[in-house]
């Protein structure tokens, strides 16, 4: 159901830290016009954690009636409240949004066992697919191949983004259930698409989305030379945008690139100016290919 270069999209602020939805806009014009495959409001890199839920409810209706059904749109609306998920969840469904991404639930750590109930309460309430997002240096705890397979069971929960920095995880899921996989991180997704990743929800894609796309596309294609090619013409991209603790570098690439204005919302700052001169040479780089 979801598969290519999915992106976490990025979410503008204005200078009073407002949200900006004339750059929001731009940004999913921007997407539609490069090749995006899916859209992504409202994750880690829309910085999520920082947006109010009505605000979340905005994004989310603002992404849905701006990509008018062109492109999946799978809501970002994950929490570590069960109760909170479940409502941010609902409200993707009656707005109208192709899935939900729901992260692993952080910081209260739970076991498999809570997971397992976390995602299934639900999945149960709420008739949209769902895409599990296992990342463990975010949330502090890691979702096994063997809980993934079993919630795989559940027929609305049909895809996981994996970010948990490793081809053999991709490998063990993928070697006990059929559930679709993303990668969720930028320099495995072609190593992923390998042992069976459908392709990625992206970091990268914010900035290079035509390019992420056709490293997927090459992919499907059967040209893996063509892939591998675009993979190194980029690989320098996915390392500089984690320069920093994303999405500061993206939004320092956005700025960069005229598409939004560089400001996050505390605690995240923006890019040290040391880190910057890094990542503008990589910027360069790419626009002369």
């Amino acid at each position: 159901m979801f598969r290519g270069s999915i992106v976490a999209i990025a979410t503008p602020f204005k200078e009073n830290f407002d949200i900006d939805f004339e750059a929001y806009g731009r940004l999913i014009d921007f997407h539609l016009e490069q090749g995006t495959d899916g859209i992504v409001p409202c994750g880690c890199t829309g910085e999520a954690a920082t947006l109010t839920h009505n605000e979340q409810e905005q994004c989310v209706k603002f992404t849905i009636e701006r990509v008018a059904g062109r492109v999946p749109v799978i809501a970002g609306t994950g929490s570590n409240s069960t109760r909170e998920a479940l409502s941010l969840t609902k409200y993707a469904k009656e707005a109208g949004a192709d899935g939900a991404l729901l992260i692993t639930p952080y910081y209260n750590k739970p076991t498999p066992a809570g997971q397992i109930l976390h995602y299934k309460t639900i999945a149960e309430q709420v008739d949209l697919p769902i895409v599990l997002y296992n990342v463990p240096s975010r949330t502090g705890t890691n979702m096994l191949p063997e809980t993934v397979a079993e919630l795989s069971k559940t027929p609305n929960i049909v895809a996981i983004k994996e970010a948990a920095g490793s081809v053999d995880q991709v490998s063990a899921i993928r070697s006990q259930c059929g559930i679709t996989v993303l990668s969720g991180d930028d320099s495995l997704t072609l190593p992923m698409m390998s042992v069976g990743a459908a392709g990625v929800i992206s970091v990268a894609a914010n900035v290079a989305p035509a390019g992420v796309a056709a490293m997927c596309s090459e992919f499907d294609k059967g040209n893996l030379a063509e892939a591998q090619r675009i993979h190194y013409e980029l690989l320098p991209l996915f390392k500089a945008l984690f320069l920093e603790t994303n999405p500061i570098p993206v939004k320092a690439a956005l700025w960069k690139m005229g598409l939004v204005k560089n400001v996050l919302r505390l605690p995240l700052t923006p890019m040290r100016a040391e880190m910057l001169a890094k990542l503008e040479p990589v910027l360069g780089q790419l626009a002369a290919v």
